[in-house]
């Protein structure tokens, strides 16, 4: 668990590797790039658990590179899932009109219930109307139609906007980068060449 939020060798050492993966797929810096844009993109939605389908499917689509989308998603990680998740929601609540409870990421208010407590709600709900399949309970919807509207869908309709620019900058950075590095790692390689020749 510890190694999930902080890496043996530190984020820096876990990004520089990531970099320097990218740097050497077999690809042209666009496909690459636009693989870059669907792993970022992918990671401002809320479909945890399938951000490298969705990755990979994007990176498809827009005929980018399906490694460099799956390495992209890890724009998404420990460190920057709380700025996402507060990005996404407060302009998920912006773009539907709706003013954000003030208490969905501290507690407290009237129904004192907080982010966690809505997913807890909301699990809490599957599992209580799974066994009212097999029982006499009657089913209640109530926390996980209150996690959709509280959370889930401000937080997908949200995601779009910060997600899209996010990934742009992304791929007009990476764009550049990978071609001056696939461009000096040519020439290093022509200049060997010409050495084993001589």
């Amino acid at each position: 668990m510890r190694d999930f939020v902080w890496p043996r060798g530190g984020w820096a050492r876990a990004f520089e590797y990531v970099k320097h993966r990218l740097r050497r797929l077999p690809d042209t810096p666009q496909r690459i790039s636009r693989g870059v844009w669907a792993g970022v993109f992918t990671s401002f939605t809320p479909f945890y658990g399938f951000h490298f389908f969705i990755a990979a499917g994007l990176a498809a689509i827009m005929r980018g590179n399906i490694l460099s989308a799956l390495m992209g998603t890890f724009f998404g990680n420990p460190l920057t899932y709380i700025p996402i998740g507060v990005a996404s929601l407060g302009t998920g609540y912006t773009i539907l009109g709706r003013p954000m409870d003030r208490h969905l990421f501290t507690g407290g208010g009237p129904e004192n219930c907080s982010i966690g407590c809505r997913f807890s709600n909301a699990f809490a709900d599957l599992g209580q109307n799974f066994q009212a399949i097999f029982s006499d309970e009657t089913m209640d919807w109530r926390g996980l139609s209150e996690f959709w509207h509280e959370v889930y869908w401000p937080y997908m309709v949200g995601g779009l906007l910060p997600g899209v620019i996010a990934a742009t900058v992304c791929y007009y950075l990476s764009v550049p980068l990978i071609t001056a590095y696939q461009n000096r790692r040519r020439k290093k390689l022509r200049k060997k060449m010409g050495e084993l020749k001589n």
